[in-house]
């Protein structure tokens, strides 16, 4: 059993965490849910070794403990899965599971026992990944199952899953959870930080809820329904997580899109877009989601005809930008945001000619970034703050706001709420509905089917590539979307 009593953490003045206390028991998967900012972090650092608290004690089978390095956490037997992989590239599975704990003999590396402890933590976990490979060509999953099986390698009692899921298809996230299930029954105890209530409620045992650096509540099975927790974490009634829908019916076409081919992984794309207009692309992974919206944004080669409020778009990104049309990628981290640079420099670096002429305009840089703040509601010190130290819904208000700054026709948007949680999404929402509230058209490509069920006025369901399928109105259910998405509704061999 792993305790945390009376944990207080201060950044400066800043108290992330508060008298928390926490008790983690093995043969139990004990949630731990909150909104972005909420301490989370700040608390599993302070359990993996990572941050020594300002206050409090944790406590090991009873016995009190202080991990000054991460190596001590893993000694006391608690492992960590952390939500970015913790992996060498350039290293085998074999090294990257032994890593920093490799067997010697004689003062060498004993290669056969790395061997045999690789294999034995692969099988255990379900990892179907040869133990020769290089981590970097191995799919983002079994990267994933990697890391579990490293975890496993230690002989942990504990093993804390830092928001495992947020980058893996719908059947990998099914596998993990039946592999959560599994570590339970072999009395491994679990901790299990997701912003996906579903997942919490599917495989948690016990809840805790933090909110500004506190435990506000603390919720056991079978009461986990995502309605029972998602007030307690934002404090407040999300019964209109998704504003209301304009009337578009009739407002002038904003784009239209023809034959839009980038091979192999969009062919043929027909639709218009109307002005105000929210249009979900659905699919599968792989289906084109994203390699649509790059090649509507010229980041990709492709033929065929887009036309922007009737005039034909052509060209780069830059110069499909000048044109009208904005991208917001999906990982913000790498492709969103220089997540190193302030906000201000980041809100202002896709429009640097009309910040810098000749030289840069600091205070008329600054004077956007106070407006997108107020106008995003972006919660920040300082615009010179680097974009990192923000939350993830503060950081996707940024890269909103840095797109939004040259006054686009049509908004491109790419899992616009991956990583964020409940109470950011529905603050995201908001901010969607407002901007095609203004008349702007926005397509919003997303995994998360009641995200679109929710914000969107159609969804356009692709396949392989292809646009299979379009629904509306009463139309707009899973099922429905599903069906199309594998090929059901069209009548194609799905084996």
């Amino acid at each position: 059993m792993v305790e945390a009593q009376g944990i207080t953490h201060r950044f400066g003045s800043f108290a992330a965490l508060t008298s928390v206390n926490l008790r983690l028991q093995v043969g139990e998967i004990h949630g731990l849910i909150g909104e972005n900012g909420a301490g989370k972090s700040t608390l599993l650092r302070i359990l993996s070794g990572l941050i020594i608290p300002s206050e409090g004690e944790l406590r090991v089978d009873g016995l009190a403990r202080r991990f000054a390095r991460p190596r001590e956490a893993s000694d006391a037997g608690i492992a960590v899965v952390h939500q970015e992989l913790n992996l060498i590239p350039d290293l085998t599975v074999i090294e990257n599971i032994s890593l920093g704990r490799e067997p010697r003999r004689a003062g060498l590396l004993d290669r056969a026992a790395m061997r045999e402890i690789a294999v034995r933590a692969l099988e255990r976990v379900g990892s179907p990944s040869d133990p020769d490979a290089l981590v970097r060509d191995l799919p983002l999953a079994e990267q994933q199952l990697v890391e579990i099986a490293r975890a496993m390698s230690q002989n942990a009692r504990i093993i804390i899953f830092d928001e495992p899921t947020a980058v893996l298809p719908r059947p990998a996230t099914l596998k993990l959870l039946d592999l959560m299930r599994q570590l339970k029954s072999e009395g491994v105890g679990i901790a299990f930080v997701s912003h996906h209530l579903d997942e919490i409620e599917a495989v948690c045992d016990v809840v805790t809820v933090l909110r500004d650096g506190q435990v506000v509540k603390e919720f056991r099975a079978p009461d986990l329904a995502p309605e029972v927790l998602a007030p307690a974490m934002v404090g407040r009634d999300l019964e209109d997580m998704y504003p209301a829908r304009t009337d578009v019916d009739g407002k002038p076409v904003a784009m239209q899109v023809q034959g839009l081919s980038a091979p192999p992984l969009v062919q043929g794309a027909q639709f218009e877009l109307r002005e105000g207009e929210i249009l979900g692309v659905a699919g599968l992974v792989g289906a084109g989601r994203t390699e649509l919206l790059e090649a509507i944004a010229g980041l990709r080669p492709c033929s065929g005809q887009i036309s922007l409020k009737g005039q034909a778009v052509s060209g780069n990104a830059r110069q499909r930008l000048a044109q009208g049309i904005a991208y917001v990628p999906e990982d913000r981290k790498v492709t969103g945001l220089h997540i190193d640079l302030s906000i201000e420099e980041n809100i202002g670096m896709a429009q640097l000619p009309k910040f810098a002429r000749p030289m840069l305009n600091a205070g008329a840089r600054r004077a956007a970034t106070e407006a997108w703040k107020e106008r995003l509601d972006i919660k920040m010190r300082s615009a010179e703050d680097p974009v990192g130290s923000l939350s993830g819904g503060n950081q996707q208000k940024v890269a909103l706001a840095k797109w939004l700054e040259g006054d686009p026709a049509v908004l491109l948007l790419d899992e616009p709420t991956r990583g964020v949680d409940i109470g950011a999404k529905a603050e995201i929402y908001k901010v969607i509905a407002d901007l095609a509230a203004e008349g702007r058209a926005c397509v919003v490509a997303s995994s998360e089917m009641p995200e679109l069920i929710g914000l969107c006025h159609r969804i356009l369901v692709m396949r392989q590539g292809r646009i299979v399928g379009e629904v509306t109105g009463t139309e707009m259910t899973e099922e429905t979307i599903l069906n199309y998405a594998a090929g059901v509704e069209t009548g194609e061999d799905v084996a």
